[in-house]
């Protein structure tokens, strides 16, 4: 498989948490999936954890090189965590079709956060035309 883009992100962990607390559930439900929901929701570091998904979409879109252009809802990037920690990423929607145009067959996540910051950065594989 080739390296067909890669992407990362930051984002302050304080800026996720003021976006919940300004617009609540109606912030949460527009941006993460009930899975993530349901992993991140009930943590003590709940923002922290949050704010890492955050930073996965925002690096994933980068790594699949439309940003937000081709109709991608927030929804449509799904990260699950594996037996043991390991995230990874489920694509549901318009993220489905426009990976399948590229030739991405796999995005590959990884994530950090701290109190202050959450970061992530994410390798899309895949038969399309490779970074060069």
């Amino acid at each position: 498989m080739n390296v067909i883009g890669i992407g990362t992100d930051i984002v302050e962990c304080a800026r996720i948490g003021d976006m919940i607390e300004k617009h609540d559930d109606t912030f949460i439900e527009k941006v993460f999936t009930s899975g993530e929901i349901t992993y991140c929701g009930p943590r003590k570091s709940a923002v922290q954890h949050y704010a890492g998904r955050w930073a996965a979409k925002e690096a994933i879109l980068k790594a699949i090189g439309t940003g937000w252009s081709k109709g991608i809802k927030w929804t449509d990037i799904e990260v699950i965590n594996q037996m043991g920690g390991k995230p990874y990423v489920k694509l549901n929607g318009k993220a489905v079709d426009v990976c399948a145009d590229r030739g991405i067959e796999e995005i590959l996540i990884t994530i950090s956060h701290c109190r202050l910051f959450a970061t992530a950065f994410a390798t899309a594989m895949g038969k399309g035309e490779s970074l060069e």
